[in-house]
């Protein structure tokens, strides 16, 4: 087995239906720009609260992927 190292960035999620489809369009944008995207930890959830009702859902994610030398 070879050795492998992955990069690990901070993104931030939000969706006015829920926590999980933050979650999911977060991971579904960063695959247009990122390769090989490997694990996501949800590190952080808030809420965007707009005149007295929740407006957003928001997540935090730690985002890892392949380290590629040039």
């Amino acid at each position: 087995m070879t050795e492998s190292i992955y990069k690990v960035i901070e993104i931030v999620g939000s969706s006015p239906d829920s926590w999980e489809r933050a979650t999911a369009a977060a991971i579904e944008r960063a695959s247009k720009s990122l390769r090989d995207l490997r694990i996501a930890e949800v590190v952080k959830q808030d809420v965007q609260i707009e005149n007295g009702k929740v407006a957003a859902y928001r997540v935090r994610l730690n985002i890892s992927f392949r380290f590629e030398d040039e």
